[in-house]
């Protein structure tokens, strides 16, 4: 018996090692079809940066900016989704790795059943004990189809790594986009409001010059219509801004978060400078290159499974085991059985399946190719647009700073000639309306200056290594 089963572990243990070489292609990545460094006009002295973007928290460094951005990753429905197809990727490896080794399989089976002895021509009734241990149907992978297979799962798995990673790289970047969003609503509700005051100062003062007989109703009138118009103005700011905190709480997956009310504004919100490097440290920093270089692999890999299939395939089923007509003698000396059922197939004629199977396998590896190649591209893209944004909206944004501290005092000098009859309304008016505009253009640039930052940290594709997330 303990030969028998010896023989049995040593066939299990050769079925093993004949497992054949993969005839998959051999995998070399494609060129990036980018230049190797950025355009000259965006590397600018302003791109100079020392931040390590592999934590998002020395990026955004604002408090409760930060506090957002670590709930959302704790609760956010998408991000949480993302995580779990990771999971689902590696179950399905598991599976398939689970193909490369022989099943072992136990079985016990009693049987007990009347028959006719051919040499007494006599009803017996007899019973049978069975206990085997075996393997069956195994596949010996003499040209590696089950493993390319598994290695195809494997880089699937690896895949969903990087698409959970890069959606938590967008999460991150659409939450601060979404609280700059709602903060630079706040300063355009405080804009409003201070506009409100200023105005119902000059319909006061139209008011009483008019009671003098300085101002005419028209004037008056225009007054009291630019107070109203003020105030409904205001009103739509405040109605965007609940609107806009709700999409915020949507993206951190929790209606109960308290947002500010009122600081910080958008003065008080400031991201680290980052250095954007060279363009081939995208490849191994965005995770979505990643992903689609990994689903690449895959498809290299599935190419060797399709050509394995053009050649013999070996299965084996073997046993060991025990039969008696007595459980009491089931293990005794002489009531070993065994048996050794390897099985050849060899493909002849398929109707050009296999043909088609490997032509569909070359044709995905080559859509995977052009994949990986537009998300180099696009990538390179949107880093470009979002260092050259950067030096220009800085430039912008300097000038506008001058334009509305212009503004502000011509309205002053404004005022302060209507109220002594020296300018007329119309001039008054006209000082107003410039300053209110020119205030609404500077939170409007400043709103661009931080959403770029944001742009270009999402494009850098930094952020995701120490993550709570991606450590789950």
């Amino acid at each position: 018996m303990n030969r028998v089963l010896t023989q049995g572990l040593a066939l299990a243990a050769l079925a093993v090692a004949l497992a054949g070489c993969s005839m998959a292609p051999v995998y070399q990545r494609p060129q990036a079809p980018v230049p190797a460094a950025y355009p000259s006009n965006t590397v600018t002295q302003s791109n100079a940066g020392v931040t390590n973007l592999d934590d998002w928290r020395g990026y955004f460094t604002d408090p409760v900016l930060g506090h957002l951005i670590e709930v959302s990753l704790a609760n956010n429905r998408d991000l949480r989704a993302a995580t779990l197809r990771v999971q689902e990727a590696r179950a399905l490896y598991g599976i398939q790795f689970a193909e490369r080794l022989p099943s072992v399989d136990g079985t016990a089976s009693y049987n007990r059943g009347r028959t006719i002895d051919p040499m007494l021509g006599e009803n017996v009734v007899a019973s049978q004990y069975r206990a085997a241990l075996g393997v069956t149907s195994f596949e010996l992978d003499l040209f590696g189809r089950v493993k390319s297979l598994s290695d195809a799962a494997l880089a699937e798995y690896f895949a969903s790594e990087d698409a959970q990673r890069a959606a938590q790289i967008s999460l991150i970047a659409e939450v601060a986009s979404a609280y700059v969003t709602e903060r630079a609503l706040y300063d355009q509700e405080q804009l409003a409001q201070r506009t409100l005051e200023a105005r119902e100062g000059i319909y006061a003062l139209t008011k009483r010059r008019y009671g003098a007989g300085m101002s005419t109703a028209i004037e008056l009138r225009t007054a009291e219509m630019l107070v109203q118009s003020a105030r409904a103005s205001q009103a739509a700011l405040a109605r965007e801004r609940t609107q806009a905190a709700s999409a915020l709480q949507l993206l951190l997956g929790d209606f109960t978060v308290d947002l500010p009310r009122t600081t910080p504004v958008l003065d008080d919100l400031t991201m680290t400078p980052v250095a954007a490097g060279l363009s081939s440290d995208l490849l191994t920093r965005r995770p979505d290159i990643r992903q689609a270089e990994a689903h690449l692999k895959a498809t290299n890999a599935n190419i060797g499974a399709a050509r394995a299939a053009f050649f013999p395939s070996l299965r084996l089923t073997t046993e060991v085991g025990s039969v008696s007509d007595s459980f009491s003698r089931l293990f005794a000396g002489g009531s070993g059985v065994w048996s050794f059922a390897p099985q050849l197939t060899l493909p002849i004629f398929s109707g050009g399946r296999n043909r088609a199977n490997l032509d569909l396998a070359t044709v995905r590896k080559n859509i995977a190719v052009a994949d990986y190649e537009k998300s180099i591209q696009t990538a390179f893209r949107e880093v470009s647009d979002a260092l050259a944004a950067r030096d220009q909206i800085a430039v912008q944004l300097d000038a506008q700073q001058a334009v509305y501290a212009a503004d502000s005092e011509r309205m002053r000098l404004a005022e302060r000639r209507y109220s002594r009859g020296v300018a007329t309304y119309l001039e008054l008016l006209d000082a107003q309306r410039s300053l209110f505009e020119s205030g609404q253009e500077l939170i409007r640039l400043k709103q661009l200056r931080l959403t770029n930052a944001i742009a270009l940290y999402r494009a850098l594709g930094g952020g995701w290594s120490n993550g709570p997330a991606a450590d789950a």
